[in-house]
């Protein structure tokens, strides 16, 4: 990073690196400056021009005016009041006073920046134009209440990746040419440029996307809003609940904004999920996804009791669960364990823990080293591994960020081809390869990237380049003359011109054959080297994100180890997803093991007896029910808080009866420091904030323990060999598990996704019912177009607990018959 440079903003010392820009200055240290259209780490748009301020004497834009040494900035004058103020009131024209119904009241930005101007009468005027409401689905638009700020536009191209809303023309009178001398210069701009446009999808009449709800969230004055939340409260009475994404290892911040369901029914409900905008990005599931609790739960005494009894006597031999739980909860299963010597299953994090020690043992660290937080400012990325806007949206967020904000580039591998991936940028390059071939693809890293690799590694990887033949185009040197003509003038005053043949060197193009290094990894993923070298030349930051696919894989045990390695012998910051909201939390609390013969006691899942949000034996709370601590996939232990009553049985209450006592379930939270990456902190000592500069205060970050790391690699039996598949296992992108099923705006039923090339090529069509075979197994699905896949491809996911997808899968990939019901 470049070094700090000082400047003066108000009169107060700022410093800042070169290439910032004023208004993000400024935020981080504390100081306002007005502005509607931008967002943090988004392209200025330059809409509403309220940014404007004073540097060095001259009238500039805060959003885009990058900072300079010495630079001093004035953010108020009399002449940059009166035009704001003027803004201000353009914003106002026609705008429907309704702001006693208006979802956004009591948060809207343009009722408070029209307080903060001082807008106290109206100076102008135009004829207003028929606007219809629009319904897109979960979101609605009301074009009357729309100020074009273009914030959703922005933020659905600079941070989603789905580009899929745009400006459209308004169709409406513009301001009298005469106005633009008599009213303030920038005011006249915004309000030209406003009255010229309205908000529109980018394709057709209908939002074609994948309602992650972000444009709602960045929306200031409610003219985008998530439909079930429309006219159902208004804002200033909902109490926010500070709270951790429950359904996706991002573990975002967000918040429960809650209040009684009614006059007669005072029970507290959870009416929408919002959002900082400026830091933070939530994903379809996190938005929608917040009615799931048990609301009705209660205690069965007799059946609490004879589920105690069974752990007292011995009888239970397993607790089968998942990691849609806190850290403190896996520590109680931890502590059940030990105590009465049971197996804990959870074959998900089973998968991953495997993984994550396998590469410790090769990279030297307990925990990959590298971070999602950072991911917008790397350079290089390389994503492997995983159908990545499917398994972690939001890393799919911050790839797109990378690639968009911050010209970064990257190469994306997988045996699906995600449409919107593909379209991120120029600098992305797509790499549709084989199913199976994976540990070629780490191969091919080492070969490119490593450094003082063990002689017999670095062998067999020089063993596997091979000369090439190659056509290049180069420059060559050649002299040649050139006739030309010259005007002399002699001392009569004559001008005469004259011939004059000069010599002038000039570079020539031509075609030579040159010898070259070819990968025969490289060949066999089909990369373009020359264009993988391009993107990569002069990158300083590096980071390979790695997914699912790899702790599934027949090979896991041997990608884990690449992957060490590429961790201790590259530049690469390597991130390995948790495939499940705690899942890395697990991994590191409890010692899992396979299932043993004997009684299995479920906690949200299907066992003898449970303990479970689905028609279990006895009630459990949901995570909107629940205050502890998640471990994300940066590595940081965030809080989150019970938004809702729970009236059940916990799995502490469990605890207590079986003798292992603790008053609440967070007392757990400061025992997590008896494992070595933890600390001890009290729960309620846990920040959970971020900062104006988009410094992230929330909870702490796990210490990674140095592990020595003697293991060899087995070169001579390395696999890589193409696996044949039909349906790849995936949620769509807006379901995570049976608990994002059980939420009102997600709840679908299971079906089989499919691209239209995969109906073209077997002659289906979309909600057509088909049998899927395996040899003992046949299941009967709906089919259902994705239309952001492309080629033939198929998944399903296990997101509806009515389907069980678990026999028809190893791996990631299954090879199926498909035929018509």
């Amino acid at each position: 990073m470049s070094e700090q440079i000082t400047l003066f903003i108000d009169g107060i010392e700022c410093k800042a690196y070169e290439g910032e820009y004023i208004l993000g200055t400024a935020r981080k240290n504390g100081i306002f400056i007005p502005a509607i259209c931008y967002l943090t780490g988004c392209s200025a748009t330059l809409a509403c021009r309220l940014c404007m301020v004073e540097a060095d004497g001259k009238r500039v834009y805060a959003c885009n005016t990058k900072v300079k040494e010495g630079m001093n900035v004035v953010t108020n004058t009399d002449e940059i009041s009166v035009e704001r103020n003027a803004i201000m009131q353009t914003y106002c024209i026609n705008h429907p006073l309704e702001c006693g119904v208006c979802d956004q009241s009591g948060e809207c930005e343009l009722q408070n920046f029209t307080t903060l101007m001082g807008v106290n009468s109206q100076k102008y005027a135009i004829k207003d134009t028929h606007k219809p409401h629009k319904n897109w689905g979960k979101i609605n638009y009301d074009p009357s209440l729309c100020i074009v700020c273009e914030r959703c536009v922005t933020v659905c191209s600079d941070k989603i990746g789905e580009s899929a809303l745009k400006t459209t023309p308004r169709g409406g009178d513009q301001p009298a040419k005469e106005l633009k001398d008599s009213m303030p210069k920038d005011a006249f701009a915004v309000w030209n440029k406003f009255q010229k446009s309205l908000i529109a999808p980018s394709v057709a009449a209908n939002l074609d996307c994948s309602f992650c709800g972000e444009c709602t969230s960045v929306c200031p004055v409610g003219a985008l809003v998530g439909s079930e939340f429309q006219y159902s409260s208004n804002t200033w009475e909902l109490t926010r609940i500070p709270a951790s994404n429950p359904h996706s290892s991002d573990c975002e911040l967000m918040y429960y904004d809650i209040k009684e369901s009614g006059i007669e029914n005072r029970k507290k409900r959870i009416y929408r999920v919002s959002n900082d905008f400026q830091f933070t990005t939530l994903n379809t599931a996190a938005r929608y996804g917040y009615d799931f609790a048990n609301e009705n739960a209660k205690k069965d005494e007799i059946k609490f009791k004879e589920i105690a009894d069974r752990f007292k006597n011995g009888e239970v031999k397993n607790i089968k669960f998942n990691s849609f739980i806190t850290n403190e909860e896996a520590l109680i299963l931890e502590h059940l364990r030990r105590k009465f010597g049971l197996n804990l299953v959870n074959s998900e994090a089973k998968k991953y823990q495997d993984f994550l020690n396998e590469f410790a043992k090769f990279g030297g660290e307990s925990l990959y080293n590298g971070d999602v937080e950072s991911l917008n400012k790397t350079d290089f990325i390389i994503s492997v591994g995983t159908l990545l806007r499917y398994d972690s949206p939001n890393i799919s967020y911050a790839l797109n960020n990378a690639l968009k904000i911050n010209k970064s580039s990257a190469i994306y591998f997988h045996p699906i081809v995600d449409r919107v991936i593909k379209n991120y940028s120029k600098n992305l390059l797509f790499i549709h390869h084989k199913a199976g071939l994976e540990a070629d693809i780490l191969l091919w890293i080492l070969q490119n990237f490593a450094e003082n690799l063990e002689s017999d590694l670095d062998g067999f990887l020089r063993e596997n380049l091979i000369t090439s033949k190659k056509i290049v185009e180069i420059l060559e040197p050649k002299e040649i003359e050139e006739e030309v003509i010259k005007k002399v003038t002699y001392e009569n005053g004559e001008t005469k011109e004259i011939k004059e043949v000069i010599k002038k060197q000039i570079n020539e193009k031509k075609e030579q054959e040159i010898s070259v290094e070819v990968s025969k990894f490289a060949l066999n993923l089909g990369i373009d080297e020359d264009r993988a070298k391009s993107l990569t030349d002069k990158k300083q930051s590096f980071a390979l994100i790695i997914g699912e696919d790899f702790y599934y894989h027949e090979n896991a045990t041997a990608l884990a180890a690449l992957v060490g390695l590429i961790a201790k012998f590259t530049k690469f910051k390597v991130i390995l997803i948790p495939p499940r909201t705690n899942s890395l939390g697990v991994a590191k609390i409890c010692r899992l093991s396979e299932e043993q013969s004997g009684f299995s006691f479920g906690y949200n899942e299907k066992a003898d007896f449970s303990m479970s949000l689905f028609e279990g034996d006895i009630d459990a709370s949901a995570l909107t029910q629940q205050e502890g601590t998640f471990s994300n996939y940066d590595k940081r232990v965030v809080p989150t808080n019970a938004a809702l009553k729970y009236e059940g049985y916990t799995l502490n209450d469990l605890a207590n009866e079986l003798g292992i006592r603790s008053k609440w379930t967070i007392d757990y939270t400061p025992k997590l420091g008896q494992i070595a990456e933890f600390e001890s902190v009290e729960f309620d000592e846990l920040d959970n904030f971020y900062e104006n500069s988009g410094a992230c205060k929330r909870g702490y970050l796990l210490k990674s323990q140095k592990i020595k790391s003697e293991a060899r690699l087995d070169i001579k039996n390395l696999k890589s060999e193409e696996v044949e598949f039909n349906i790849y296992r995936a949620n769509p992108i807006h379901q995570f598990s049976k608990f994002t099923n059980l939420a009102s705006q997600l709840n679908e039923a299971g079906a089989l996704y499919v691209s239209s090339g995969f109906l073209d090529e077997n002659g289906f069509k979309d909600s057509e019912i088909v049998n899927l075979k395996n040899e003992n197994l046949t299941l009967a699905i709906r089919l259902k177009l994705d239309s952001d896949l492309e080629g033939v491809a198929a998944y399903i996911g296990d997101f509806d607990d009515h389907i069980d997808i678990e026999p028809f899968f190893v791996s990631r990939y299954a090879n199926l018959k498909i035929e018509r019901a």
